[in-house]
């Protein structure tokens, strides 16, 4: 019967095989999200050489089985580095990425509340004091009749980029 000696600590155990694969895992996706990365946003990252050319190498892929193990071993090439900062930097975009969406949305609603209801400038005006009213107003008259015509919707972009200009969260 074998025995643990008394000042074994939790710390020098190794960690499960499945905790490892779970690991291995977890690499793997970091790495397929670098290969979906544009090259600009790539060249961001301070990678080895080896590994940024197995990224390069995947993109090209097609076939699902070769990309696969391709992307297997970029996950065991991201065991020899420090990934948490690369997984921070993609955590961060993308959380810009769902927030400038949000924005977007917003904006866009209230371009629709301003072109379909009479009342909603007074609540622009209330919610965004700084705003030119009178350049908004000639912008939505214009939209409205740019719809009633069937004309491209030069006023109805133009009133979206004054938005974006006065809605600065």
């Amino acid at each position: 019967m074998q025995t643990e000696p008394e000042n074994a600590n939790e710390q020098d155990i190794e960690p499960s095989k499945t905790q490892r694969k779970k690991a291995m895992h977890v690499l793997q996706e970091i790495g397929e999200q670098l290969v979906e990365l544009d090259p600009k946003k790539l060249a961001e990252f301070d990678l080895p050489e080896i590994l940024s050319d197995a990224i390069r190498q995947a993109r090209g892929m097609q076939k699902f089985g070769a990309r696969r193990r391709q992307l297997q071993y970029i996950g065991r090439l991201m065991r020899e580095i420090d990934a948490q900062p690369i997984q921070q930097k993609l955590d961060s975009w993308r959380h810009a990425s769902v927030h400038q969406t949000a924005r977007l949305h917003h904006l866009e609603r209230w371009r629709e509340r301003l072109l379909n209801d009479e009342h909603a400038i007074t609540e622009f005006a209330a919610t965004y004091p700084h705003a030119d009213l009178q350049h908004l107003r000639l912008l939505i008259r214009n939209a409205r009749k740019e719809k009633a015509a069937e004309k491209p919707p030069k006023s109805f972009r133009l009133l979206f980029q004054a938005l974006q200009l006065i809605v600065i969260e």
